[in-house]
């Protein structure tokens, strides 16, 4: 008496779950491939540049006070500030500062207002800071030496705190800074020259 086997019968009920399961596997293979290769080039945080593209030096305003002589001299700095966000998402940045140094020693500062520039685009902040040269104490006879010899130096430091945000969900810190020297002519008080170096901290 032959019998009829049965033991195929689940393994053939089986498989159509086995091919179900190797094809979700699959399916999530691929999309964790696409991921990474989009976080690797697409979505990959690229550093906003920041390039001072204008400063003008006005406001210059020498006062001589008596009986003591008291040489004072208010010098402001107008910036125009270009931040290029290379990156495919927003670049949300909040209040920024600019600080203004002679000789190392800071003589003025000024807030940048807080904003928004788009993925692939460019963005200006504009600032005025008032050097007062009072406030030097020890170092006006520096400046007043560097004046008389037709030039002063002077820098300026601005850093623009911000967040890259990719995907709604996927957020990246990011400082833009811009470090410039400039040399003031004097009297016109024109830029001379200007050596800027632009840095991103991610």
């Amino acid at each position: 008496m032959t019998e009829t086997p049965t033991d195929n019968k689940p393994n053939k009920r089986n498989r159509p779950c086995l091919i179900a399961i190797g094809v979700v596997l699959f399916l999530i293979l691929l999309m964790f491939i696409i991921c990474l290769i989009l976080a690797l080039t697409v979505f990959k945080p690229k550093q906003p540049r920041t390039t001072l593209v204008s400063t003008t030096v006005d406001g210059v305003a020498p006062r001589v006070s008596f009986p003591a002589v008291n040489i004072r001299l208010n010098i402001s700095v107008g910036l125009v500030l270009l931040i290029e966000n290379r990156n495919h998402a927003s670049f949300k940045h909040g209040t920024g500062k600019s600080l203004l140094l002679y000789r190392g020693v800071q003589v003025g500062d000024a807030d940048l207002y807080p904003g928004e520039i788009p993925a692939r685009g460019n963005g200006t902040m504009s600032a005025k800071l008032t050097m007062q040269a009072d406030r030097l104490a020890s170092d006006m006879n520096n400046l007043v030496t560097d004046a008389l010899g037709g030039e002063f130096v002077i820098e300026v430091k601005s850093s623009v705190p911000g967040r890259i945000t990719f995907l709604g969900f996927i957020k990246k810190h990011a400082v833009a800074v811009s470090e410039c020297e400039l040399t003031v002519g004097v009297p016109n008080f024109k830029i001379k020259n200007q050596v800027c170096k632009n840095k991103t901290k991610l």
